[in-house]
């Protein structure tokens, strides 16, 4: 009888290393999540929100979601439905970066429920594919799903024939005021 590896023991052993990697993984990256609490002191616009923690101000950009932009169909709309929200209450944040513009990029929670999740099922925001590899898999389907829901009942922009997305909006020339 030989002995030794099969193609087959080779196959699921390395199956099995890249799936305890990624097991691994997704640990570390919920480990390094980073938590604040604090009073929403503005509404920026539709998906970025400034936070008081008592000692400092952080700007906050709603994680995985895209509101449209000031210039498009149902922004300002966006805007006052997340300052009816959130504007003066107490909020979670938990962030894992920030971006280029040092804004804290994260989850929003008021009363244990996901604002930026809130937003895409009122038809309000996009889920910004771009950026759902920086999610966990369980709110990448939940945003996605709340995002085919608000589109199947054309809530807010989805009311609109064919509404843009705001990171294609941006990549347009902009025209000069008259």
């Amino acid at each position: 009888m030989k002995r030794g590896w099969t193609g087959r023991t080779r196959a699921l052993f390395a199956a099995f290393l890249i799936g305890w990697a990624l097991a691994a993984t997704v640990r570390v990256q919920a480990a390094e999540a980073v938590w604040l609490t604090g009073r929403v002191v503005a509404v920026v616009d539709g998906d970025t929100v400034q936070v008081y923690d008592g000692t400092q101000r952080h700007t906050v950009r709603l994680a995985a979601i895209d509101a449209p932009e000031r210039r498009q169909a149902h922004s300002q709309r966006a805007r006052q439905q997340l300052a009816a929200w959130v504007a003066q209450r107490e909020v979670l944040v938990t962030h894992r970066r920030t971006d280029r513009y040092r804004r804290l990029v994260g989850q929003v929670w008021l009363d244990g429920e996901d604002v930026g999740l809130r937003l895409v099922r009122a038809g309000l925001a996009w889920h910004a594919t771009p950026y759902q590899r920086e999610q966990d898999p369980a709110d990448r389907q939940a945003y996605a799903a709340a995002q085919a829901q608000a589109r199947a009942e054309r809530l807010g922009l989805w009311s609109d024939e064919a509404p843009q997305p705001p990171w294609l909006f941006r990549r347009q020339p902009r025209m000069a005021p008259p």
